[in-house]
Order: C-alpha cells, then structure tokens, then sequence
C-alpha cells in the first residue's frame, strides 16, 4: 500500500410486474456484489490456510484476494466458491514478461492446477508498481509483457472468458485529483500506464486500484477532516459543478475515474482492490475509527459514486489479519480479526443476500453519498 494526500476529496400499470423486476434487480444487486478481504500472509502466528478459508465461510466473505500462489491456500480454497484476485508478485514479473513458456508454467501450475474448484476472478500482475517509485520502478517494463504472456497462457488452457487479466496501481500516479473531475495521472507515469490501459480496454478486463482515504487523511489531516475519511461527514465537503461529495473514499475514486478518461481507458471498471484503516500505530489510528471505516465502507459500495452513481464497487478491505512481520509499525495493524481469528471489532460483511447490513452502531452514510 502507497501513502498517498488527496485533496479529491414509475411503475407500469401491471403491479406485480413491477413488484417482480423491483425483487430481480435487488437480488441481482445484492448477491453479485459484496466486500471481499485481502488475505496478507506476512505474520508469523497467523492459523492455517484451511482455517481461514473457514473464517471466511462462517462471516459470509464471499472473495479473497491472495498476493502469490500460495499453495495451502490455493489447496484450502477448493470448493469453497470463494472468488479469488490471485497476485503475480512483482519479483516474477521478469521471469514471466521475458518467455511465454514461463507464462503457460505458471498458468499451469498455480490457476490449471486447481480450476475449475478455485473460483479464480481476476490474476493481479504486479502491485502498486510505478516507474517513478524507487522501491518498484525496475519492475515497470516487465508488467504490460507479463500481463500480456498470462492472457495468452489462460487463452490457451481456454480460460481467457472466465479470468481476467489487471495489475494493482495504487493512487501516487494521480497527479491531480481536486476537484475530482479534473483528476489526471502524473505526466511522468503515462508512458507507462496509457499502454496497460489499452490492453485492459481490448481485453475488457477492469483495473485494479488500491485506495486509502486513510493515508490522505494522515498526511494532510489540517486540510483533510477525520469525518470526511470515514464516511462520517454531517454535510457536503466538496462541491464539484453539479456533484457534491460528504466522503473522500467517492472523491478519490472519482478523481481516477476522471484520470481514466484522459488517458482512453472512459470505459474501464475499476475494482478497489485494497481499501482499510489501521488500529494503531499512527495519527488517528484507534480500532473505532478503523471500525467506522470499514463498516461504511461495507454500507457504501452499493450505491457508486456521484460520477458513476446507482453502479456497485467491488472493493476489498485490506487487511483479514494483523500482519508482525510488516513494517513500518503502522502496517502490523491493518486486520480486522486478530490471529486468534478473533474480530478486531464488530463488522457484519453480509450472509446471503444481506450483503452490505453493518452492525446498528457504525455510522450510515447519508442517502447523498450514494
């Protein structure tokens, strides 16, 4: 995850016509979309990979996303129905951008292997890579060939409809993001990225993006209010034309939805594919503030944003577990269960049907958030 300060802040005459197309789109709604869980692996005390497929199971999490093909997950996962986000680390991005073979292996072995009882959703080619972060930049150049070699080895074992292809970005690559609908990427990232929006856009594949209202917060909090990363705001924060925006999470997504615009990709989906709020070791970081968010966040999917309302987001909280092995400190504390498997704090993520229901003490957000 990359810190990040965003500003971006009738019916027919027929009634039980009526009554039946208002049930389908509702059930529609509420059993396609739902909040999945990032499933980090980086803890020395965290419970078998069975177990956690259990815990998954006994909350109603209906998808997961892993960041390697880990084999006891992968092996826990069958038969679960679980959708999957299965990560290609950045570290192997060479390997597979270099030799289609090394593609197909590794199609092979981590997704062939174990389709068709792991319900794989999408394969993330890289995360929070950027040719301008030191930490990643030498792995920009291999993620478009690698995530070009993975389309053709899922084409050729006949997956290539029912998986698709992204890679993570995270929102360091906005260069401006305020008001949202003037967001824009970073003119020193668009060589990089205009062509994987292209290949996203032939492919009809969304793109992944990790958001966190939290860091903004954290690194501008005289400018950026605690209420407004947390989907608490009492009244609208930011006035953009027509739209009106009471939380930062629609703000920032916005913002990319506009950055895609700009850059070709207006008809790409984008899949929050990381989205949390710590319980210690930072400014604002209490176990409260992490439950209010999350637990909006939950409650706000639903609905879209202003720029793309009444349309669900598939997003993803990061973190299932607290994480020791991490650093800095900050990030050993993104869980929402202990690795006892106990909650952190209460979050109801939905049985059945009841995908977005939230305990009655976390904040719903206004009806002019959705």
């Amino acid at each position: 995850m990359a810190k990040t300060v965003s500003m971006a802040g009738g019916c027919s005459p027929a009634p039980n016509v009526c009554l039946l197309g208002l049930l389908i789109a509702n059930l529609c709604m509420a059993g396609v979309q739902s909040v999945g869980v990032c499933y980090g692996m980086l803890g020395n005390n965290l419970p078998p990979a069975s177990q956690v497929v259990d815990l998954y199971k006994a909350h109603g999490i209906k998808q997961m996303r892993i960041y390697d093909p880990n084999p006891a997950a992968l092996q826990a996962l069958r038969g679960s129905n679980i959708e999957l986000i299965l990560g290609v680390p950045n570290a192997g991005l060479q390997a597979l951008a270099s030799n289609p073979a090394e593609a197909n292996t590794w199609v092979q072995r981590n997704v062939k292997n174990y389709s068709p009882g792991v319900n794989f959703r999408y394969i993330a080619v890289g995360n929070e890579v950027s040719p301008v972060n030191g930490g990643t930049a030498q792995y920009a150049k291999f993620v478009l060939p690698a995530m070009k070699n993975i389309q053709g080895a899922l084409r050729s074992s006949g997956l290539q409809n029912q998986i698709k292809v992204s890679t993570a970005i995270d929102m360091t690559l906005i260069g401006n993001s305020y008001p949202p609908s003037q967001g824009a990427f970073r003119g020193d990232v668009r060589s990089y990225l205009d062509p994987i929006i292209s290949f996203l856009a032939s492919a009809n594949s969304p793109l992944l993006a990790n958001i966190y209202t939290y860091f903004s917060y954290a690194g501008n909090p005289k400018d950026i209010s605690l209420p407004y990363a947390l989907f608490t705001s009492p009244s609208v924060v930011v006035r953009d034309g027509n739209r009106e925006y009471r939380n930062l999470f629609d703000a920032m997504l916005d913002a990319l939805y506009s950055a895609l615009e700009r850059a070709g990709g207006a008809a790409l989906q984008v899949v929050v594919s990381e989205s949390g709020w710590p319980s210690a070791g930072g400014v604002g970081t209490t176990a409260d503030n992490a439950r209010t968010y999350n637990g909006n966040l939950i409650k706000h999917v639903k609905g879209g944003t202003p720029k793309r309302p009444n349309r669900a987001i598939e997003a993803y909280i990061f973190a299932l577990f607290d994480e020791n092995q991490k650093q800095p400190e900050l990030e050993k504390h993104f869980g929402v269960f202990f690795p006892n498997k106990q909650p952190k704090y209460p979050l109801n993520f939905g049985e059945g049907r009841r995908t977005w229901d939230v305990y009655h003490n976390v904040t719903t957000p206004s009806k002019s958030d959705m």
